[in-house]
């Protein structure tokens, strides 16, 4: 029998990542997302559902997105449905789905730049004075 587990979200995340590390040293990075539906109802009035879901990254992704992103900030996450079930210290039994990150992309705009911090540069550095000139007129 075939099967696929794969999603696709794009979202605003609902809190700031949280980054543990595990006994390994692998680093592990939890976010909510929020993912909103918006559509017209029978009688013409709008309507909005939002969904919230945790989700996990690991490694070196799960670093990045720790660095990069804070809560309300949009993101897009591909990953794969996990199923979580757990027993509470008061005995009740708890389950719920979690999306596990395989790859991510930064999304936004001029304003969310704004609150990302910003790569280093480095300097510009000036041809030695005996080089060639640099001929701009490249045909491709």
């Amino acid at each position: 029998m075939a099967s696929f587990n794969k999603v696709i979200l794009l979202g605003n995340l609902t809190r700031d990542p949280a980054l543990s590390f595990l006994p390994s040293q692998t680093a592990v990075c939890e976010f909510g997302l929020a993912v909103n539906r918006k559509w017209k109802d029978k009688d013409g009035q709008a309507r909005e559902d939002v969904m919230f879901i945790d989700c996990r990254a690991y490694g070196k992704s799960a670093e990045t997105l720790n660095q990069y992103v804070k809560k309300g900030a949009p993101l897009l996450v591909e990953g794969r449905l996990q199923f979580d079930t757990w027993e509470a210290k008061d005995g009740t039994k708890h389950n719920k789905h979690r999306v596990m990150v395989e790859q991510f992309q930064f999304v936004g705009g001029k304003d969310d730049a704004k609150a990302a911090p910003k790569p280093a540069t480095s300097p510009t550095v000036a041809p030695p004075a005996d080089a060639p000139p640099v001929d701009d007129d490249i045909p491709f």
